[in-house]
């Protein structure tokens, strides 16, 4: 009876021990599969939609990239749009980053053609996603250069609507709404 059951322990551990093994396996496979499939995109060729469908969101995220390089900007948009709330914070604030990227990159190509009014809702888009970012990751000092690289090409100030006759007014209100860093004491 004891040798029975000594039996079926050993015959079990060896079970799930082999099952264990194959399931490690096919992680490893699948793990190197998306490596691959990334230096991939990373080169400048793309993958088969169903590889990375069925990969990791880092896949998505690099297909998402290899889009951007290509300025192929919607289908970028709609790659980060599906993997925005996948993985940690840390991811997440890695996709809102790029996100923002993807915003900064197409609103300097319409300032430079000129185009202020295209440009300027796309710089609040980028603005909006480094801020997303940084409340994430609050030490990503990438995103915290972008979002000021943003805010100098579109500062945040408040219209200053002044009647005509209170000009000395107008100078301390629009003095407040100047964005920058305080200098000196208080």
């Amino acid at each position: 009876m004891i040798r029975t059951i000594r039996h079926i322990t050993l015959w079990t551990a060896l079970a799930a021990g082999l099952a264990a093994f194959i399931y490690c396996t096919g992680a490893l496979y699948g793990i190197h599969r998306d490596n691959d499939l990334i230096r991939q995109l990373s080169s400048g060729k793309d993958v088969a939609v169903n590889n990375v469908i069925s990969g990791k969101p880092e896949l998505r995220l690099a297909r998402a990239f290899y889009f951007k390089r290509k300025h192929r900007y919607d289908e970028a948009l709609s790659t980060l749009s599906l993997i925005m709330d996948k993985g940690d914070r840390n991811f997440q604030a890695k996709v809102r980053y790029n996100l923002g990227n993807l915003y900064l990159e197409q609103a300097v190509q319409q300032a430079l053609a000129m185009n202020i009014n295209e440009a300027l809702p796309l710089l609040g888009l980028a603005k909006q996603a480094y801020r997303q970012s940084l409340a994430l990751n609050s030490g990503d000092w990438d995103a915290k250069y972008n979002l000021e690289v943003a805010m100098r090409l579109l500062p945040e100030m408040d219209r200053v609507d002044m009647p005509d006759d209170e000009p000395t007014q107008q100078k301390s209100q629009l003095w407040t709404t100047v964005p920058g860093f305080p200098r000196g004491l208080p």
